[in-house]
């Protein structure tokens, strides 16, 4: 029996917008889908591009107990999603944090808000997009390079039965990760990067000049460890790693 709810939306300017608005009347557990997303986010203010039926636009409330990991939860998240790409016959990796990505162009990406009240952390409200039925004009246009599971596959993707595996594979180890963090899934995690023992570059949200580095390991925390220039070892919290 699942233990979460489902509401759907025929269109939404955002799925993560309406889980933060209404979290308080949400249950824990609940996922939040729309067939198209007008106004979809990302990372560092981005924009998600999900105006086509047929792609994943889904937005899951969580009020865990405890909320010591919680910063984890868009890592296993795209550990999850690599899993039922690969139930298609693709080969998908992370690039550090969380995108997934299949011959090096984005398919799919993760946003995680935190909601708070009175300054204390109430939950989350992770939210995700998948690439899966995009017309090759529209993927054309994205700024990043990006792809969808379709054009890879041959053949379009049935939303529901990638919406249902997800929630169910994200699920199935939900509490283990609540509990014990990166280490629940460190090897899952591990074993799909794209970035260790390569050249990276650090871009900061404000902007300030990328830093070069070698990602030589990841901490016990899910954070990047890199090497600099002068070899010194140094632990990276945030920003977007590119190659």
């Amino acid at each position: 029996m699942n233990n979460f709810d489902i509401i759907q939306f025929d269109s939404i300017d955002s799925t993560n917008t309406y889980g933060v608005k209404n979290f308080d009347k949400l249950k824990d557990k609940t996922a939040v889908s729309a067939l198209v997303q007008t106004q979809g986010k990302g990372r560092f203010n981005r924009v998600w591009i999900c105006e086509t039926l047929d792609n994943l636009c889904l937005s899951l409330v969580l009020k865990p107990e405890k909320i010591a990991h919680i910063a984890n939860l868009t890592q296993y998240m795209s550990v999850c999603t690599c899993k039922v790409i690969e139930t298609y016959g693709l080969k998908p990796q992370i690039k550090y944090p969380n995108d997934v990505l299949i011959d090096e162009k984005k398919v799919c990406g993760i946003l995680c808000e935190s909601v708070l009240k009175k300054n204390i952390i109430q939950g989350v409200v992770l939210g995700i997009g998948v690439n899966l039925n995009m017309p090759l004009s529209l993927i054309e246009k994205i700024e990043k390079p990006a792809t969808s599971l379709n054009l890879l596959t041959g053949h379009s993707i049935d939303r529901q039965e990638f919406l249902e595996k997800l929630l169910k594979e994200f699920f199935s180890k939900y509490q283990d990760v609540i509990e014990r963090g990166f280490c629940s899934f460190e090897q899952e995690y591990l074993k799909r990067n794209n970035f260790l023992g390569k050249t990276v570059y650090i871009q900061q949200r404000d902007n300030t000049p990328k830093e070069q580095y070698t990602a030589i390991a990841m901490d016990k925390n899910g954070n990047l460890v890199v090497r600099t220039n002068e070899g010194n070892q140094k632990t990276i919290f945030s920003g977007d790693l590119m190659f």
